[in-house]
């Protein structure tokens, strides 16, 4: 009576070992789309970074002008408030000046909470704000300048480091359909089936973590096409050794039979 209870679950796990492996397909295919889309924003964000790099300082109309020149313009301003406030979950150091100053100084300049200007800056003395374009770049007084987070020089880099957490996402999808395919065809033909890998554990390390670190590390050593580059490739050396690994070292013993039967496993790994 078992063995009939087993040879009647077999074409039941079969098919959804195959239910599985299509899942997983299907999900690696949308990885690798989406993947695609910050990929193509990295050539025009490139040309951007290599315009901001390549700026100097206004001179003559173009530093009275309110046009949004590619040159470096420096607004003075006074400052009407000055103090910590929330973005979000962070804490900024927010300055606001005293109208009339034009675009983009009009606006609140969230600079470091725990930045040299956080402690010099009060209201109603006067800074320098650098404008490029429609952006502020950076805050200065007496000597003492900031630049803002999130310039045009570290747009790329950051856009290269999201393509890269996706893309590798979409290859471990893969990965677990190639697994689910394979116990599948175990199964259908009664051999052993192979163990599973578990997603969770040590794999963040090499999908999330690894092309942060590396889109960071590249933005600060390199410009333009180098640092893309170079954000790829410090991910690659770290990144794919590193999930290989974790994928070895959380692969459970097999517990199978020669008839093929294993526990259950929820979807959710590859094999």
């Amino acid at each position: 009576m078992a063995v009939r209870s087993v040879e009647r679950s077999v074409p039941e796990r079969t098919r959804r070992e195959r239910r599985q492996a299509a899942a997983w397909t299907l999900l690696g295919l949308t990885l690798s789309a989406v993947a695609a889309v910050p990929g193509l924003f990295v050539p025009g964000r490139v040309a951007t970074e290599a315009a901001f790099e390549d700026a100097r300082p206004c001179a003559g109309e173009a530093a009275a002008r309110d046009d949004g020149a590619s040159c470096l313009r420096t607004i003075r301003g006074t400052v009407i408030s000055a103090g910590n406030a929330k973005s979000g979950k962070a804490t900024v150091f927010r300055v606001m000046l005293r109208p009339p100053v034009p675009a983009p100084a009009d606006q609140p300049i969230d600079l470091d909470s725990h930045g040299d200007l956080s402690e010099l800056v009060e209201p109603g003395e006067r800074v320098d704000v650098t404008t490029w374009r429609d952006e502020v770049v950076a805050v200065s007084q007496d000597g003492v300048r900031e630049r803002l987070s999130g310039l045009p020089d570290e747009t790329p880099t950051v856009l290269t480091g999201a393509a890269l957490i996706v893309a590798w996402s979409a290859a471990l999808a893969f990965v677990a359909a190639f697994g689910s395919a394979r116990r599948a065809r175990r199964i259908a033909t009664g051999r052993p089936v192979v163990p599973r890998v578990p997603l969770g554990r040590a794999k963040p390390v090499g999908v999330l973590i690894t092309p942060i670190v590396a889109a960071f590390t590249a933005g600060h050593f390199w410009d333009t096409w180098t640092a893309v580059v170079m954000t790829v490739v410090i991910w690659g050396l770290i990144a794919v050794p590193a999930t290989i690994l974790a994928l070895r070292w959380d692969r459970e013993p097999s517990s199978a039979s020669p008839s093929g039967r294993q526990p259950d496993t929820p979807l959710g790994a590859p094999g």
